[in-house]
């Protein structure tokens, strides 16, 4: 799945789309990735001279990936968007930094009505940059 599918799922746009495709969706999880293109924004004054992608993009991604996963494969109702109602257990692990490619797998661990848990970690080269536990909830779009 590359990002014009993606966008038909998830409402995020370029420059805030953290996922470049989706590689595998099965009936209780997603992997997906992202290249960390040099030429990114960010970069020019978050540590200007030693560029590192802000953690909270590496959760972005994560959280992408859950609402992909959920867009894809639950029966939403029209108008209703996923949105992060929970974050816990949030861990860093290495840095990210231009030309790397973000390795994201989010596995849904349970669901209750409208509330989805996940668990994702996210990698660079097989190493761990994050782990997050989350949660997210149908919301009004509007």
């Amino acid at each position: 799945m590359d990002s014009s599918e993606i966008e038909k799922l998830i409402p995020h746009r370029d420059p805030f789309l953290w996922i470049d495709h989706v590689t595998e969706i099965t009936e209780t999880g997603i992997r997906a990735t992202k290249v960390i293109d040099p030429a990114l924004d960010v970069f020019r004054g978050h540590y200007p001279h030693f560029p590192v992608l802000p953690g909270v993009l590496i959760l972005e991604a994560c959280f992408q990936a859950g609402a992909i996963f959920i867009s894809r494969t639950a029966e939403i109702d029209a108008g209703m968007v996923p949105v992060v109602t929970r974050v816990n257990n949030v861990k860093f692990r290495q840095m990210v930094r231009p030309g790397d490619t973000l390795d994201i797998e989010a596995e849904l661990t349970e669901r209750l009505s409208n509330a989805y848990f996940f668990t994702a970690k996210a990698t660079v080269a097989g190493k761990v940059a994050a782990r997050v536990e989350f949660a997210c909830a149908e919301a009004p779009a509007e």
